[in-house]
């Protein structure tokens, strides 16, 4: 094999890994669940929802998980048929489920922006399912894949809150087959007998055949026909060439430094908040129940679409749409330094942000995006929290330090630091039009002069 052929699949293979990544990395996670749970949400099987009994804390290794809500999760396979869904009457309070395809596609919506908050039945149906769905539902949810993710988050303000209204809301939260059916118990397995360095392609070869993606993108996927990435029945990486094996390496680390550019771009070391609200509108082809199907909310490009999605996958894996939530992060202070724990800031709203429901600054640790363990088990600050101090002109100053102020009022708005490098990530649910359309600017993060550690 020449070497300019070898080249040439280095950078196929590197294409591939921008395409394939969400594929992956989702599916992983299902695995994760379906198997071990993960922070504050215990294994569950396929068709029933896992409750988190506790607010996401450090020990909740999702990246950039939020510490808002109280998250209900539910992996759905309808191999076997139709699943459907109840969900209680909340009497007004903030409540999503997002329905997240094998691809990270969001594809539905069921909650207070987008159906309200009263109680009702959904349908969940399968690829292709034709069937008549039952007369006591309000309406079916096309599923793009044979298997979905429900992400579900109530509003919750505090552990008194969770015990006291929300825990009952998760127990009326239930799924249920349709009729019965033969329903898969795991993921189809990749070949076992695949070398680790290989394994990314292999997983992306079982999980795009079992899973396939809408036409438009079945079209783009034949490009990678000479990876194997097509080859049905055994795999082509047991064993694999020489040349083919560097090909894939070499293109999987190439693919990986475009996710980890792009995910840091817009952030141009100012000390500006990179805010995209169309982070989410990579999906061109599905728009089920609470979805907005407008060009303003898709992507023009569809192979610049498989970026963006790769991006929003490896920053915040099973985020919103901006219609329903607003992510906004950086990683440098005003001056253009990055943010760190050897040093003491302050983010001033001069007046709150402009949300329909409620806002929140959280503390990510990097490079990971965790949550960071601090000894005011605090990992986040917002509209909410309980005991904040603003000034008599109505502004508020959040205090970002490795260690606890002493003054009284500046502790009551801390925001616990790590000790290396951070990232802060502003949430604005329910966003007004002034976010969506650019106009709200949110303020800098500002180093205190003198303010190093203690």
């Amino acid at each position: 094999m020449s070497e300019e052929h070898t080249n040439r699949l280095v950078e196929l293979a590197a294409e591939a890994y921008v395409y394939g990544y969400p594929l992956v990395f989702d599916l992983s996670m299902v695995e994760t669940c379906l198997h071990k749970g993960f922070g504050t949400l215990a294994a569950a099987p396929f068709n029933q929802f896992s409750h988190a009994d506790r607010l996401a804390g450090a020990d909740t290794h999702f990246v950039s998980v939020n510490n808002d809500t109280v998250y209900s999760i539910a992996h759905l396979d309808l191999s076997g048929g139709p699943v459907r869904l109840h969900v209680p009457d909340t009497d007004g309070a903030y409540y999503v489920l997002q329905f997240v395809d094998a691809w990270s596609n969001n594809f539905a919506y069921v909650g207070s922006r987008a159906t309200g908050t009263e109680a009702g039945g959904w349908l969940v149906a399968p690829p292709g399912w034709a069937g008549t769905a039952p007369d006591d539902v309000r309406g079916v949810i096309d599923a793009p894949t044979a298997v979905v993710t429900i992400v579900g988050r109530n509003a919750c303000d505090g552990p008194e809150d969770l015990e006291r209204r929300v825990r009952a809301l998760q127990e009326q939260l239930t799924l249920t087959h349709l009729e019965p059916g033969e329903h898969r118990t795991g993921l189809p397995a990749p070949d076992a007998g695949v070398p680790a360095e290989l394994r990314f392609f292999e997983q992306l070869r079982v999980w795009m055949a079992d899973f396939p993606p809408s036409a438009a993108d079945r079209a783009y996927q034949d490009r990678f026909q000479p990876l194997g990435l097509l080859e049905e029945g055994p795999s082509p990486y047991v064993p694999a060439g020489s040349a083919l094996v560097r090909a894939l390496t070499e293109g999987l680390a190439l693919g990986k430094e475009r996710v980890e550019a792009a995910g840091r771009s817009g952030d141009g070391g100012g000390g500006g908040w990179s805010m995209n609200p169309h982070l989410f509108d990579y999906n061109l082809d599905w728009f089920g129940v609470g979805t907005i199907d407008s060009p303003e909310w898709k992507i023009a490009d569809r192979e610049a679409s498989y970026l963006a999605r790769a991006v929003a996958a490896r920053i915040g894996l099973w985020g919103n749409h901006g219609y329903e939530a607003v992510y906004a992060q950086t990683f440098h202070d005003a001056g253009g330094a990055p943010l760190s724990g050897a040093h003491r800031y302050e983010l001033r709203f001069e007046e709150s942000p402009p949300v329909d429901a409620f806002w929140s600054v959280t503390m990510y640790d990097t490079p990971d995006y965790f949550l960071v363990a601090n000894p005011a088990g605090r990992h986040s600050i917002g509209d909410r929290t309980p005991g904040i101090v603003r000034a008599d002109d109505g502004s508020l100053t959040v205090h970002i330090s490795r260690e606890r102020p002493a003054d009284p009022d500046a502790a009551a708005n801390w925001l616990p630091a790590p000790e290396g490098e951070f990232r802060p990530v502003l949430r604005l649910y329910r966003p007004q039009p002034a976010v969506l359309d650019g106009r709200y600017e949110i303020p800098v993060v500002r180093r205190v002069a003198g303010g190093g550690r203690g």
